[in-house]
């Protein structure tokens, strides 16, 4: 190579170089959350941990479910620089450290927080245990069956179907737009942690499910807890079925299972629901230990 064609391919490398670094650089500069509008007011956060919802209105911040600390001030953070209004309202969809623990972040700064009456059990039984009270924020507003509020152009209903992945998971409607925050009653495509620690039940979950079809309509956006990879974590009622239709296809093939003799051991072994093609990957044992012992518990 003569030193003319040296020099060129050299300029070519440093400038390749120089290139990749600058991508990597945008990469780390790149925030972890993603920020997705439904509306000209109402929007997901994601980023680790449930499915956060956020309302921005004239008369203050709504926000559902807080995910982690870490989380929960990165969406603070970014909510300050869409509005001036104070955080009005905190609302947890139920207990679970991936929904609420990022509470904390909004000590002092928020009016209130409000929970389903279990859910602020569960929250305080839970926090007593692993010693983590002091790292809490509590709701200082509690519901039985239903909860609403208007604020700004949003009327805010909360509802309470009955014990289902939790023995205190809330619905949160924000009837304008006609978008309900299910929590982690609906995980889209994905299998489901069912807290029987907390009151949770597979069959009063398949009630839930068919209670919110028939409240809710086809027009209705559902946002959803958790989804699997290439789902996205909102939808329509199709979603809300199909996880209806996962559930029926579990309780009947725990019931052919246990009345065939299975042992649990024997049982969790299986590596796939019969009738069930959408939820795929790991996370299946989970459902078969809820729903054998659900029907082996008298």
């Amino acid at each position: 190579m003569n030193r003319k064609s040296f020099l060129k391919a050299s300029s070519l490398t440093v400038g390749a170089l120089a290139f990749q670094q600058s991508l990597i650089a945008q990469l780390f500069q790149q925030e972890a959350w993603n920020i997705k509008m439904l509306t000209d007011d109402i929007g997901v956060f994601t980023e680790r941990g449930g499915t956060i919802l956020f309302y921005l209105s004239k008369e203050g911040i709504v926000v559902v479910d807080t995910q982690f600390p870490d989380q929960s001030k990165h969406l603070i953070d970014e909510l300050k620089k869409r509005s001036e209004k104070p955080f009005k309202l905190l609302i947890n969809t139920h207990h679970h450290g991936d929904h609420s623990s990022g509470n904390i972040s909004f000590k002092g700064i928020v009016e209130h927080v409000l929970a389903h009456e279990n859910s602020k059990t569960n929250q305080e039984r839970v926090a007593k245990q692993a010693k983590t009270e002091d790292k809490q924020l509590y709701p200082d507003q509690i519901f039985g069956k239903t909860w609403s509020q208007k604020i700004g152009n949003e009327k805010i209903t909360l509802h309470y179907f009955g014990a289902a992945h939790t023995d205190g998971d809330a619905l949160i409607h924000f009837e304008h737009a006609d978008i309900v925050h299910m929590g982690d009653l609906i995980n889209n495509r994905r299998y489901p942690f069912i807290d029987r620690t907390a009151g949770a039940s597979v069959r009063n979950w398949i009630k839930v499910l068919k209670q919110t079809t028939k409240k809710f309509n086809k027009k209705t956006t559902f946002v959803y807890g958790h989804a699997s990879q290439g789902f996205e974590v909102y939808g329509k009622m199709d979603d809300i079925k199909a996880m209806q239709n996962y559930f029926e296809k579990l309780i009947a093939f725990g019931e052919s299972e246990i009345k065939a003799g299975t042992s649990k051991e024997d049982f969790l072994k299986n590596k796939s629901i019969p009738g069930v093609t959408e939820w795929i990957g790991d996370g299946i044992q989970r459902s078969l230990t809820a729903v054998y012992e659900e029907l082996t518990t008298k």
